[in-house]
């Protein structure tokens, strides 16, 4: 029963890769650019776009996309997981959620071909749609 969960972590695990990830990056860049970090008040991490190199910001944008729909998904396996029905289906389809984030993280940050990206993401959403429409069977 609590298959579902272990997609769920997965997810989480990944993220914190992609935070590692960004910030092995992102910092050393912020430091060639002659970033004044220590004294900076008041700037966002979209600010960075107008200095750093896209191929840097891509990892912070991947990042920040972790935190969106994402979130969704979390909400979604714990209510299947609490009515029962994080097995079977609802398990394959967490996964392939999964497995699609994560290629969609290596996508963006490593090409970021945006069409490709975009269909990458519109197959997961499809995913959660369904673990979404499967919960609402189960609940109602």
């Amino acid at each position: 029963m609590k298959d579902i969960l272990q997609p769920m972590v997965v997810l989480l695990a990944w993220t914190m890769v992609m935070w590692a990830w960004m910030y092995i990056t992102r910092l050393p860049a912020m430091q060639k650019a002659d970033i004044d970090t220590p004294n900076l008040v008041g700037s966002t991490g979209g600010d960075l776009d107008r200095v750093l190199a896209p191929k840097t910001q891509w990892k912070a944008h991947n990042y920040n996309h972790l935190m969106a729909e994402p979130t969704l998904f979390y909400a979604v396996c714990i209510v299947l997981f609490l009515v029962g029905h994080g097995q079977g289906m609802n398990m394959y389809i967490a996964w392939a959620y999964v497995g699609l984030r994560i290629a969609h993280s290596l996508f963006q940050s490593l090409i970021n071909r945006v069409v490709i990206r975009f269909a990458i993401f519109v197959l997961s959403s499809l995913c959660l749609i369904a673990l979404i429409v499967h919960a609402m069977i189960a609940v109602f």
